[in-house]
């Protein structure tokens, strides 16, 4: 199986589901490669956790990737987790392969998250770095920051995926997450917490229609930004690809 990079498997780093890549131009040697998706979503789910205040969200991203396996891109988001901080972008880049003719992939690189005209200007930017193996239907990946919300403050992410074609073009994909993070150090708050979604993928009339459930542990509600954006919900979502 075809290892999926950072963009397919996270990009929904950053929500659930995002429009599936499709090649949009390839160069003449097959060497350079580009895409692009857009899309509209009930609601913004980063690991479990609503960043649109369980509003809906348009998101959409543009990808380069070379034959060689690297490759790079920026995607967006518009998101409310306080009364300035109205749009997210990310960029990020990596290198994406397999261990000779194993099966197995591998996926390392870094993804930096921006926003614009946050809170009083202040800057929450911040870096991640990933590392990821596939196998089949199987993904596993970490992510991995010391200075989260520009805060100097440590948290790991581990996402474990499932991905599986369905009779009659339907894509099953499940994920389970759990965040190890210092951000509520010297409080009374949890330092970790669970996230999962499940959910179904249908490509019709030229775009792809999702629906998952998300959720987290009782301990999200320590994570969240606000009332309820925690809570478990159905995240549907329609986009295309070019």
């Amino acid at each position: 199986m075809k290892f999926k990079t950072l963009s397919a498997m996270c990009l929904a780093a950053t929500s659930v589901f995002a429009a599936s890549s499709a090649m949009a131009w390839e160069s003449e040697d097959g060497s350079h490669s580009t895409s692009a998706n857009v899309g509209l979503f009930s609601d913004y789910m980063f690991r479990g956790i609503s960043l649109t205040d369980n509003k809906p969200a348009i998101q959409g991203g543009f990808d380069y990737a070379h034959s060689s396996g690297l490759y790079a891109g920026t995607w967006a988001s518009n998101l409310s987790i306080d009364s300035e901080t109205n749009i997210e972008i990310d960029v990020y880049g990596g290198f994406a392969s397999e261990f000779g003719e194993s099966g197995i992939g591998y996926d390392v690189g870094l993804l930096r998250y921006i926003y614009p005209g946050t809170n009083s200007g202040e800057d929450i930017d911040y870096t991640e770095y990933y590392g990821g193996l596939s196998y089949s239907y199987f993904s596993a990946m970490i992510f991995y920051t010391d200075d989260f919300g520009n805060g100097g403050e440590d948290e790991i992410y581990y996402k474990l995926g499932f991905d599986y074609d369905l009779p009659y073009g339907l894509a099953l994909s499940a994920h389970y997450g759990y965040t190890d993070s210092d951000r509520n150090t010297g409080t009374d708050l949890s330092d970790s917490y669970s996230d999962y979604s499940i959910g179904l993928t249908k490509g019709f009339a030229g775009l792809d229609w999702s629906v998952a459930y998300v959720g987290t542990d009782s301990d999200g509600d320590d994570f969240a930004f606000g009332n309820d954006e925690a809570d478990d919900r159905f995240v549907v979502s329609v986009g295309a690809s070019f």
